[in-house]
């Protein structure tokens, strides 16, 4: 417990303290964001702020991690490892994004074929090496097996071991992408989605702290219901320094926000999400944690479907909060209130994963 205090202190003194030092360098540079033409008129006033903000981030989180470890002289497993290395990778994907966008003062960066070829990359290798390394009770970091709570019957190696691989490979890039996206999709107004990660991450600090102290290497007996998980405790640890690094970075990205985390925070946040859901074999389950990222997804996949199919729109522009925008909502407003519902889906999704172990 005292590792996962210090990892969340340490990445949140961190990113408090180094934002506004990485604000003014940012401004030295000349580094301001590129604001969309066709986007809220609101937003104008917006170019010009610092980006890429999510670099104190992925620092921060980083330095949490490993000087938590050095502190009660623990070094992190290759759990934390799969997770800070999926969270980097996707990270340097979304700094290249924002680094071009800057420099070319235009709203493209990576083109599309770029992008994803990146994302392929770290993604593929997260899945390959998430298999790899068992230990003594003969557990990985991730398993074939599709997870709700814990990993269900639905094993994706029931085609042999190759074509499993194959399988688990798409299955675990298709969460990559989906959470990247929508963290990405939700970085639309100040503090939304550092403040919506903030309360997911959260989520899964108490699931790691559980599924440590419900560890089936600690249970004797076959009738207790265990978690396997291979490094649970990491997964708290990873989880708790995200969520200092968001806390002290929400200080400075709050509205007025004096940075944006761009590409490079939304899709290492994205990267993360989507690894502690691997990890901590509950990769459904986070459909329910990550609600509000679903349905902002899901706005701008009904605003396109229906558009393509009828030439109407269902709400006045997506992604969902920049309806509300339209609609006349300050961004305060649209910002505090999907917080609390964020807060409902994490509720709700730990609920879910409480109710389990007691009617077991």
């Amino acid at each position: 417990m005292i590792a996962i205090l210090l990892a969340a202190g340490i990445s949140l003194l961190i990113s408090l303290l180094g934002t506004p030092l990485f604000i003014k360098w940012l401004i030295k540079k000349n580094y301001g964001q590129f604001v969309r033409q066709d986007g809220p008129t609101g937003h104008f006033t917006k170019r010009g702020t610092p980006t890429m903000g999510g670099v104190v981030i992925i620092l921060a989180t980083v330095l949490g991690v490993f000087g938590s470890a050095l502190i009660v002289g623990r070094m992190p497993t290759i759990t934390a490892w799969l997770a800070l290395y999926l969270m980097i990778g996707l990270g340097a994907v979304g700094f290249a994004d924002d680094f071009i966008k800057i420099r070319k003062q235009r709203s493209l960066g990576l083109r599309p074929l770029a992008k994803v070829i990146g994302q392929g990359i770290v993604g593929i290798s997260f899945a390959v090496m998430a298999l790899q390394f068992e230990n003594a009770e003969g557990l990985t970091p991730a398993s074939t097996a599709i997870s709700f709570l814990r990993d269900t019957n639905l094993d994706l190696a029931f085609a042999g071991t190759t074509i499993g691989l194959i399988l688990f490979v798409i299955w675990s890039n298709f969460l990559v992408t989906a959470w990247s996206n929508g963290v990405n999709l939700t970085d639309g107004l100040d503090g939304l989605a550092t403040g919506v990660s903030l309360v997911a991450f959260v989520t899964y600090v108490l699931i790691g702290i559980w599924q440590s102290n419900q560890s089936c290497a600690r249970q004797i007996g076959a009738y207790v219901v265990c978690y396997e998980v291979r490094d649970p405790r990491d997964i708290a640890i990873v989880a708790a320094a995200i969520v200092g690094a968001c806390f002290g970075f929400l200080w400075w990205n709050t509205s007025p926000a004096k940075i944006f985390m761009g590409d490079t925070g939304a899709l290492a946040l994205g990267g993360a999400f989507a690894a502690l859901s691997i990890l901590s074999r509950t990769q459904l389950l986070a459909a329910i944690l990550g609600g509000m990222f679903v349905l902002i997804v899901m706005s701008d996949v009904i605003q396109i479907g229906v558009f393509k199919a009828t030439r109407k729109r269902v709400f006045k522009m997506a992604p969902l909060h920049h309806h509300f925008e339209l609609s006349g909502w300050a961004e305060v407003t649209i910002v505090v209130r999907f917080w609390l519902i964020g807060g409902l889906f994490a509720a709700l999704g730990m609920g879910i994963f409480y109710a389990e172990w007691v009617v077991s």
